[in-house]
């Protein structure tokens, strides 16, 4: 993926994160901020998969899948 594709995707998630920050404001649970930025990013536009896990690596041990 080209950088100027990255950095468009960037912005359209940036921009989603602060709509719904200034929408809900703070003090609510991370999972309620979860399910909402996922449903703006996905009227955004994009393809939205959430707590998808991946591997984490940390000094070279791999230490499991983490969200």
């Amino acid at each position: 993926m080209d950088r100027n594709r990255l950095n468009g995707i960037g912005k359209i998630i940036l921009d989603a994160a602060i709509a719904v920050h200034r929408e809900l404001g703070p003090g609510l649970l991370e999972s309620a901020y979860q399910f909402a930025l996922k449903r703006e990013l996905e009227l955004r536009g994009l393809k939205v998969r959430a707590k998808v896990p991946v591997e984490l690596i940390y000094k070279d041990v791999s230490l499991g899948k983490a969200y």
